[in-house]
């Protein structure tokens, strides 16, 4: 089973679960694999800690008691507190999981799970917050241009607002724009996995795409091939 990094020391993981028995499985899991982890049973108290310790992910409860895992989300995203949050989510609806997503997580896993996908996450999530941008030029197709490095996207001229995955999931299909590719081959290009996942967490940031996208009088951009996966219109 493989370890959360090869650096020291160990990455910190705040677990935000209020079923005390899926919280100290996950803590067992977690500290098995090499990660310091603590624990919180409810989002004020998780609130409270972020003020007090640096973590390096949050694994965050979607169902909490009194305030829910987007609430916790849109606060601690409010306070500017930018460590990277996984939803632990029982809701498999694409609504539930793009208000999370909107709300500023950095993934989402659908429960159950098991723990060697929730650790590839956690890996992949670390690893695309720490590659900065590589890509200096400004990118153009259609009436779309995205500046990587300067987190710029405009439509027809007008400025888009997307968030980080947004962005990278945008430069990807308009750098290929007029080919086709694979749901497999923007997980390993955008979320930096090297299996494709058990959500369908491409075709729900595409979703958000598209409706970041959305103009009055102005094609969908985006093309979707059955069976295959998305092409940018060039």
């Amino acid at each position: 089973m493989p370890s959360p990094a090869d650096t020291s020391p160990a990455l910190h993981a705040l677990i935000v679960e209020d079923d005390a028995q899926l919280s100290a499985l996950l803590v067992l899991q977690l500290g098995g694999l090499g990660y310091a982890v603590t624990a919180a049973g409810d989002g004020r108290t998780a609130i409270a800690m972020l003020a007090e310790t640096r973590y390096d992910v949050i694994l965050l409860d979607r169902m909490l008691p009194a305030m829910d895992g987007v609430d916790v989300l849109r606060r601690i995203r409010a306070e500017g507190i930018e460590t990277p949050v996984i939803l632990l989510t029982a809701l498999g609806l694409t609504p539930e999981r793009v208000e999370g997503l909107d709300a500023g997580a950095d993934d989402y896993i659908v429960k159950p799970f098991e723990i060697d996908e929730l650790n590839a996450r956690i890996r992949a999530v670390l690893r695309r917050r720490a590659t900065p941008a590589a890509d200096n030029a400004t990118l153009t197709a259609g009436d779309v241009t995205v500046s990587v490095l300067r987190h710029r996207v405009t439509r027809a001229g007008k400025p888009i607002e997307l968030q980080k995955t947004e962005l990278k999931l945008l430069a990807e299909l308009v750098r290929e724009a007029g080919s086709v590719l694979s749901r497999k081959m923007l997980i390993e290009r955008v979320w930096g996995y090297d299996f494709v996942p058990a959500t369908n967490i491409v075709d729900v940031h595409i979703l958000k795409l598209r409706q970041r996208l959305e103009m009055p009088g102005l094609p969908d951009p985006i093309v979707t091939v059955r069976g295959v996966g998305y092409m940018f219109r060039g």
